[in-house]
């Protein structure tokens, strides 16, 4: 499979359907629809948690984002010692990374998009799960991950990163008070799962990052995680190159008090820098790749166009409605 650089070049030049053809064979190869077990056709016109007309429908719809949105989170996620705690003692990252990021992957998308019955089912079976996912930390301090201010930290950097790759990589602008209602429609699945206090508007997601730093560190828990990331093999031809360009892409998204956390080099952040730049470059050969995606198929399933999500609704940040 050719670079995703020559892959733009190619679309650049005419020969768009090769190139999505190729593009679909590697998304699809890394997080394979089959797995989700999920029906995002029926039953028709159940909106689900969120609907058509949401921030959240529009911002999950950009794959590129959300796959260098979902890496910055990870990476942001190794800063909380109580959060790596869990991942250490009970997750097999070392052997089974990408099997952890299509979890991730398809619990973000069903809870986006699939009914309201199947979000509802998800939900609480990772609710179940948490209770089990319990120990103490390398300090002693007991952690478990069905703790509601550890979810909080999961949600909020899941989300402002999400919301920063949509930003950075879907060519869509984003209107004013449009990260607001996004930030208090997602909340609604943290507090779901039993997070409290979880932060409503960007404003309160910036006064949480900075309330929450003294709690944070690079350790040598951090490091090795990271390195394991580092050298994830995605299940697709050049994987080492997918791999770094989204990598970097998702590095360019993390504020700077996390870059300045992590220790990033002034090279590491020109590598990042250029790397979202490649992104930037190919993300609407990937928006075209995957136009009929789970975020297209639910919208016929609410009878409106895909179309839809590509624009944002010209009416005030403070009307948008969060149901169909």
């Amino acid at each position: 499979m050719p670079s995703p650089l020559q892959l733009f070049n190619r679309a650049a030049s005419g020969s768009l359907s090769p190139v999505r053809a190729a593009i679909r064979h590697w998304v699809l190869s890394a997080f394979p629809r089959s797995e989700s077990g999920v029906d995002y056709d029926r039953p028709r016109g159940d909106p689900g948690l969120f609907g058509p007309h949401s921030a959240t429908w529009r911002v999950h719809s950009d794959f590129p984002g959300m796959l260098a949105g979902g890496l910055a989170a990870l990476t942001l996620q190794t800063l909380h010692p109580l959060a790596l705690a869990g991942v250490w003692d009970h997750s097999n990252f070392r052997d089974d990374l990408i099997g952890r990021l299509r979890r991730t992957t398809m619990f973000v998308g069903a809870t986006t998009y699939a009914s309201l019955a199947d979000s509802e089912v998800l939900i609480a079976r990772v609710r179940h799960i948490h209770s089990f996912v319990k120990g103490h930390a390398e300090d002693g301090r007991p952690y478990a991950a069905d703790d509601p201010d550890l979810l909080t930290w999961v949600h909020v950097t899941e989300a402002y990163s999400f919301l920063q790759g949509y930003r950075r990589y879907s060519h869509i602008e984003l209107p004013a008070g449009a990260a607001d209602r996004y930030y208090d429609e997602v909340r609604r699945i943290a507090e779901a799962l039993g997070a409290r206090r979880v932060p409503a508007s960007e404003q309160a997601v910036t006064d949480y990052f900075t309330g929450i730093q003294p709690e944070l560190a690079f350790t040598e828990r951090s490091r090795e995680v990271l390195a394991v990331l580092a050298k994830v093999k995605l299940p697709v031809p050049i994987a080492g190159l997918s791999r770094n360009l989204f990598l970097l892409a998702g590095t360019a998204l993390l504020p700077d008090w996390a870059t300045q956390m992590l220790g990033q080099t002034h090279w590491q952040q020109r590598q990042a820098s250029l790397a979202s730049h490649a992104l930037w470059s190919i993300a609407p050969v990937f928006r075209a790749a995957l136009s009929d995606g789970i975020a297209s198929r639910s919208c016929r399933r609410v009878g409106v166009q895909a179309s839809e999500l590509d624009r944002w609704p010209v009416t005030p940040a403070s009307t948008f409605s969060s149901t169909a």
